[in-house]
């Protein structure tokens, strides 16, 4: 079976992958301050121009305290300073998405590291409401001891989660539409070492469990793609990983350049709880390309490929749009549009500032993803998506922006999508 799942998809996966590896990085500074590195915050400086440098930059906090005339105190970029005290903030919000509609959310965070040598630490976490009437909390977290030996990155949520599914593929028909509901847990926690250099790796652990799950059926009576599969009323998918990763970017907020490779093998084990024992594989690869120092514009690359390698999960775990980690793939389409044994994604954004001092700018985007149905079945059509966006810098000191963007997908599929920074 494995055979078999990697002869249909590794041809796609390869294409990405050549077109990821085969251009050179423009700078080479690190993620973070590190031992080897030093202070990634003026390594930074080599990639702006002078004529940059002498433009003050604005963030939002400046236009708002500027309204009232009042000096603000300038920032130091985190990246810049030690920081042995949590730093805390938060902020409430009301945004749209094609899956929620209107909804009310409550963000926060907190940031922290010992020195300049150690990466960044961060926990963040955000309550929200929908006009769908779906709830989340989410919590993640992102924890370095000192000198990078160790990371600790755990996600853990909670959603209650009414939701759509189409069907397997992506073939499937819009009009298939399936209504469901149910609860969701999930516990994730991975603890990497530092093997050499930018390379860590590691082992974890996972639980994905839905519990409540109901669904209504397709409007026009017939057998949806979901009774086929098999229904459950609870499902419990708990097993280890093991994980490599490859990290140089600048900021993994917003990249100006570098690379991120991840690859992690999830075997899920009837002894650990698991339903049933299956194994999938995760491979994510990003590479940034720093187009002009003068402007700082990026093209950013990405592909994500999640793969079942045996076994049969339960329905609603298989690889699906925007269930990714970081809930980004597949804008142009609701998420969980497009579900299946295999999936095979690439996007590539084309990030741009619009004013000099680095307030707004702007986003060209354009992805590309094809799913198999049932374990052992080929790649079906690719399905496309496309866009445009506005960002507007909410933290400078991070380079975090606030994305508004619309995209269009096939079968007349179009949508809102915001987001508190870069989708990859």
């Amino acid at each position: 079976m494995y055979a078999h799942t990697v002869k249909h998809c590794l041809p796609v996966i390869l294409f990405f992958s050549f077109i990821l590896i085969q251009f050179p990085v423009d700078g080479q500074s690190k993620l973070f301050p590190s031992s080897e590195n030093g202070d990634t915050a003026k390594a930074d400086l080599k990639n702006v121009s002078p004529a940059v440098k002498a433009v003050p930059l604005l963030d939002l906090s400046d236009v708002i305290f500027g309204l009232f005339r009042k000096k603000r105190k300038d920032t130091a970029s985190l990246n810049e300073t030690p920081v042995s005290k949590p730093v805390y903030s938060g902020v409430a919000a009301i945004g749209y998405t094609l899956q929620t509609r209107l909804a009310a959310t409550i963000s926060g965070n907190v940031a922290f590291r010992p020195d300049t040598m150690t990466r960044l630490s961060t926990i963040t976490t955000n309550v929200t409401y929908t006009q769908n009437k779906q709830f989340f909390w989410p919590l993640q977290s992102n924890i370095w001891t000192k000198n990078n030996r160790y990371a600790f990155i755990g996600d853990l949520r909670y959603y209650k989660y009414p939701q759509s599914t189409f069907g397997l593929g992506s073939n499937s028909a819009i009009e298939n539409e399936d209504p469901m509901d149910y609860h969701f847990f999930r516990l994730y926690e991975f603890v990497l070492r530092k093997i050499k250099g930018d390379f860590y790796g590691g082992l974890g652990y996972i639980l994905d469990y839905r519990w409540g799950i109901s669904h209504a059926g397709t409007n026009n009576g017939s057998e949806s793609d979901y009774d086929k599969y098999g229904t459950d009323s609870k499902t419990i998918s708990s097993g280890i990983t093991i994980n490599g990763v490859y990290d140089t970017r600048d900021n993994p907020i917003n990249p100006l350049h570098g690379i991120y490779s991840s690859v992690q093998l999830r075997s899920n084990l009837q002894v650990l709880g698991s339903k049933s024992n299956w194994q999938s594989l995760i491979i994510d690869l990003r590479k940034y390309f720093l187009l002009s120092k003068r402007t700082q514009n990026v093209l950013a690359l990405w592909s994500y490929n999640w793969l079942v390698l045996n076994g049969r999960p339960p329905y609603l775990d298989l690889p699906s749009n925007g269930w990714d980690s970081y809930s980004s793939t597949g804008r142009g389409y609701i998420q969980g549009r497009f579900r299946g044994s295999q999936m095979v994604y690439g996007e590539g954004e084309f990030r741009y500032r619009i004013s000099r001092n680095g307030l707004l700018g702007g986003v060209v985007f354009a992805n590309l993803q094809s799913f198999s149905s049932e374990q052992g079945s080929e790649l079906q059509d690719i399905q496309p998506g496309f866009g445009a966006g506005l960002r507007i810098k909410i933290k400078k000191s991070s380079r975090t922006n606030l994305g508004v963007d619309y995209g269009f997908g096939a079968q007349g599929s179009r949508g809102l999508f915001i987001a508190v920074g870069e989708y990859f």
